[in-house]
């Protein structure tokens, strides 16, 4: 048995190695002529179309508001915090959208994300986006967790979040041949120290929708967004702590962050609904972000190495600063590479002086 399951994993190699060779020439002939030529005039007309788009009481979620309004959608915009909604519902009509739903649910909660989708149907009729952008972040150390069963609700949110209103959006996309848009992160294509919870929830997502549109075939098309940082509550710091809670924590932001450049947000949306109207599989972006998939296949002790010299600091160093931090700490970094909007006023004011 040993000898022919090492006889086999050589017969499979070697038959995928041929299977690519043929393919993949065969694949880049078919689809250049399609993505240069064809792909920028094949966009999907949005004009007496329905969107449900969760955690839309800020960030990208509120972004994607205003693009689906300048495209002549109607929307129904779900999260928690109502005031909030009510807010971005006012300004998505000044951008153009016909009709506002403001729904406030929790969507880690079937029952609630049942009812958003049904409140949608009622109101409008029909549904033909669903946008599962809602979200929550940690960062921090595994070992420095005081309330481990407190980060059940990442897994809560950022999975079962986007899972439960899928499955009671699912009939009513069929009928319209709709779409599902998905922000999965790329966190969940390559991991990094310090966000254990964040990286699995992102993951195990992307394995969800990707196995889902094995299944789904034409009749819905999902559209998973593996974002960089962006600007936004989360990149402002605000996560789940160590002890469990909600909370702003910019120290902890900056060092998992790093020197790393934080997309616009708006820009950030505008890609997002373009790529969900064209069809687009796989959306990246900042897309510099893409090779380090790559990397993650060929080379994963790479990204291990980067991942514990770049946000662990080393044993012996006093400071227990990581390099990124270090490097961010640098005069001028910081302001150069972040959005004021994710800027405390005290970083503004140095950044004006």
């Amino acid at each position: 048995m040993e000898f022919f399951n090492s006889f086999l994993g050589v017969v499979v190699h070697l038959f995928i190695a041929l299977v690519l060779m043929v393919y993949l020439p065969i694949s880049l002939v078919c689809k250049l002529p399609w993505r240069i030529f064809l792909r920028p005039f094949y966009k999907e007309d949005l004009r007496g179309k329905v969107v449900l788009i969760t955690g839309a009481s800020s960030g990208i979620g509120e972004q994607l508001a205003y693009q689906y309004a300048e495209r002549g959608a109607s929307m129904a915009i779900v999260a928690r915090r109502a005031n909030a909604l009510h807010v971005v519902a006012k300004k998505a009509r000044e951008h153009g959208a016909p009709d506002v739903l403001v729904v406030t649910a929790d969507i880690s909660d079937p029952d609630q994300s049942r009812l958003a989708i049904e409140e949608t149907i009622a109101h409008f009729g029909r549904l033909d986006h669903l946008v599962a952008n809602a979200g929550v972040w940690s960062t921090c150390l595994f070992e420095e967790i005081t309330n481990l069963t407190a980060f059940n609700q990442v897994m809560d949110v950022n999975f079962w979040g986007a899972v439960y209103p899928t499955y009671y959006a699912i009939p009513h996309l069929k009928k319209s041949k709709g779409k599902i848009i998905v922000n999965a992160s790329f966190a969940g294509r390559v991991p990094t120290a310090r966000m254990t919870f964040y990286n699995a929830s992102k993951a195990a997502t992307i394995m969800f929708y990707e196995s889902l549109r094995s299944e789904l075939g034409s009749d819905v098309g999902i559209t998973l967004v593996t974002l960089g940082y962006v600007a936004s509550e989360l990149t402002k710091g605000k996560a789940l702590q160590v002890n469990g809670e909600l909370g702003i924590n910019e120290e902890a932001r900056d060092i998992q962050v790093g020197p790393l450049p934080i997309g616009s947000t708006d820009k950030c949306a505008e890609i997002i609904v373009d790529g969900a109207c064209m069809g687009d599989k796989y959306i990246t972006w900042p897309t510099w972000y893409k090779p380090f998939a790559m990397v993650m296949s060929l080379a994963p002790e790479l990204v291990d190495m980067f991942s514990q010299s770049f946000y662990v600091s080393k044993p012996g160093d006093d400071s227990g600063i990581p390099l990124g931090k270090k490097i961010l700490n640098m005069k001028g970094i910081k302001e150069l590479l972040y959005p004021d909007s994710v800027l405390s006023p005290s970083a503004k004011v140095k950044n004006k002086e």
